[in-house]
């Protein structure tokens, strides 16, 4: 098994541990880890594939959900204030 691989397992298996702790606890566990998946999503995509790396991205916005819908809706608000500006 590629080191990468081995790396998103683990990450995987302590991002479901971590969703066990109490809740006081889940959104600094969920920036620490976006700050180390995200090199490890570009690891393991240079090491096993374009594929590869779709399918561990799909796989952390599934463990990481809220954390992604709040910036999908941080990042909407933000471009229908520039339109508005610029109309």
């Amino acid at each position: 098994m590629p080191f990468s691989l081995t790396l998103a397992s683990l990450w995987g298996l302590t991002a479901c541990l971590l969703g066990l702790t109490p809740s006081r606890f889940h959104w600094p566990a969920a920036f620490a880890l976006i700050a180390t998946g995200i090199p490890l999503l570009g690891y393991a995509t240079m090491q096993m594939g374009p594929w590869w790396g779709l399918a561990l991205l799909a796989a952390g916005v599934s463990v990481l959900r809220w954390p992604v819908f709040y910036a999908g809706r941080w990042l909407r608000r933000r471009l229908l204030q520039r339109s508005a500006h610029e109309s």
